[in-house]
Order: C-alpha cells, then structure tokens, then sequence
C-alpha cells in the first residue's frame, strides 16, 4: 500500500492532470500596430490566480523534502492569493490550513480561503507576517511554507510545464514567437526568477521587466544593489511588493525594474475592462502600466516585437477596493487622468514616460 506522501504527490498530480493550461490572449494596441501585446490569463486556474501554479509546487517542495505528512498543519504568510491556493490543496490532501496575513487583506480573498476550509490569523503589521507564521508553525509543530523563501527553488524553471515555458510554446505560431520582453510584478520573487532563468537556460533574447508599486523594495534593491531596504506597511496592490526584499527575489536574471504609482496601477484596471470586458486584479494594472512604458520605449528607438505580460487574478476579489469609487475617493485616487493617459497610448500612440 502506497505511503500517504505517495498518495498526497498522486492527487496532486491528478488535480494537474485534470487541469488544462491558461490561455494566452492577444490585445491589440492600434495605433502601433507594430507592437503585439499578450495576457497570459492566469485567473482561470481552479483558485482563481497565478499562485496556484506556486501553491502546486510549494506542496510537491514540502512533500518531497519530509516536511508535510499525514495530519500537518499547513501555516503560510501572505496577502492573499497564494493563501487561498494553498487552502485549496491543504483541503485536497486534508490537511488543517492557516493563513496569515494583514489585516487590510480584501474581504473576497478571506472568505475564500475559508471557503475551502482554511483559517484567517490577521495581523496588523505586515513585516510580523514572517514571525508569527513561524512562531504558529512550532506552536502546532507543524510546516510553514515560507512562500518568500522557497518560491525561486520549488519550481522547475528549466521547463516541466512552468508558466515560462508554456508561454513560450503558446508563442510559436504568433508574429513574433519570441518576445522582446515579459513583464511581471514581485511578490516572493519566483514568477520573475523563473521566467529570467527559463529564457537565459533556453539562450533567447527575450527580457523580463519587474514592475514594483508604491511602497516596496525591489525598486530601490534591484538599483542600488542593496539587499537590506526596507519600508514599512503593505504596497497597496495586493500580491506584489513588500516591506522588504525577500529572498526568492534574484536581481541577476532580471534585466530591468518599473516604479509604477499605484493610482496607475487602479486606472489600468479600468481601462482594460473597457478594452478586455473583463475586471481584472490590481496587479494586472501595474503590468500594464509597465507594458506602456516599454512599448512607448520600444517605438522611439524604431522597434518592433511582443511584449507578454499576465493577468494575475480576477478583479472580482476587489469589487470592494480598487472598483469601488468611494474607496478610491477615500484613499486620494482620482483614476481619470490615467484612464485619459491610458487611453491616448491606445489610440493615439502619446505616451508621457515615468509616473
């Protein structure tokens, strides 16, 4: 009889197996048409984000290594989309599961991870996160993922079916099957990491570009080389940037970092409802904020070629926050001037560079 690790690793791979990838959707920028533009759709995975892929591999990482056994109680830091992933697998395995995160965590992603049976332990300080996972983890004695830590290491990022890769053979019978840049944000660092060594491994020529909102790190760590910056508070996009530089973040494979003000990142937003007609998350805005910025790049010096970035999470986990127009008014956004700018890039072509 198989060992309950062997049958853990089984179901998980049969939730995989019953999976088919995300789509790679195309969006046209008319007036340069010169420049192809692709979402890479990650909401359509079972949990709804681009951290189901993490949530996987962290599960198989801890299996592997005889960190999780029958009856583990799984603790995890984070803001939100990876808790609810790694809820869905924690259930998948029957396993107790416990999330911490700040207590500014939008409502939609605390009553999903208790959707699927997990538990909300929220904080006031986002730089406590770190500790009281740990400090949970011993309390139980059970495993804490440390996403921040492991995120680099537990995906294959020489291929087996990665984000990376299947993007690249998403690619292969577009214009420009390789791109000239991929632009994803930072949270943990691994969605970054994996793509800069996939396409060093595969010797392309494609550039990744690290967009980081307000209130983060990996903007001032990635230019001054510096690896102890830190802030204080959460960055105001959910699931990207942090009060510090985490460990899975590896400057080297990264070729260029965009500070992107995050009443850009909630403009776009809305902008791409209106080009998508679909809500998409806060994320999904600060990547195009930075597809913007190489594009517009791209055009002086005379360029031409594709640009991939991703849709992270659904806009639905925000109704409350970044679509809501009393929030926004709440916290000082006036999102119209960026719609405006947005909208003149499109149609246009005038793009004012930086924020």
């Amino acid at each position: 009889m198989k060992s309950w690790v062997s049958q853990a690793i089984h179901k998980i791979e049969a939730d995989f197996n019953r999976s088919s990838d995300t789509h790679l959707i195309p969006l046209s920028i008319p007036a340069l048409p010169q420049i192809q533009l692709y979402f890479k759709d990650e909401s359509t995975h079972p949990t709804g984000s681009l951290k189901h892929r993490l949530a996987r591999s962290l599960f198989l990482y801890g299996l592997c290594n005889g960190w999780i056994d029958e009856g583990s109680t799984i603790i995890e830091a984070s803001s939100g989309s990876t808790a609810v992933s790694e809820a869905y697998f924690a259930r998948l395995l029957g396993l107790p599961f416990v999330a911490v995160m700040p207590r500014g965590t939008s409502a939609e992603k605390i009553r999903s991870i208790e959707f699927y049976g997990g538990r909300c332990h929220l904080v006031d300080d986002p730089a406590t996160i770190y500790a009281e996972s740990a400090r949970l983890a011993k309390e139980t004695n059970g495993h804490y993922m440390d996403q921040f830590t492991y995120a680099e290491r537990a995906t294959d990022w020489r291929g087996n079916n990665n984000i990376a890769d299947t993007i690249f053979k998403q690619m292969a019978y577009e214009p420009n099957p390789e791109p000239r840049w991929i632009v994803c944000g930072a949270g943990t660092g691994g969605t970054s990491a994996t793509f800069g060594r996939y396409v060093r491994y595969q010797q392309l020529d494609t550039k990744i570009c690290v967009v980081d909102p307000d209130n983060s790190v990996f903007y001032e760590s990635y230019y001054s080389g510096r690896t102890d910056c830190q802030c204080e508070g959460g960055s105001g996009v959910e699931g990207i940037g942090r009060p510090r530089v985490e460990p899975s973040f590896i400057p080297s494979v990264i070729d260029k970092v965009i500070r992107v003000p995050n009443v850009a990142s909630y403009a776009a937003i809305h902008f791409l409802e209106e080009v998508l007609g679909r809500k998409c998350g806060g994320s999904t805005g600060t990547n195009l904020f930075g597809v913007c910025e190489l594009a517009s790049e791209m055009v002086r010096r005379g360029e031409e070629g594709a640009i991939v970035t991703l849709i992270c999470d659904d806009g639905s986990r925000y109704l409350n926050s970044y679509y809501d127009a009393r929030w926004l008014a709440n916290q000082g956004h006036d999102i119209a001037p960026w719609l405006e700018r947005y909208r003149r890039f499109f149609y246009d072509g005038q793009w004012q560079v930086g924020g």
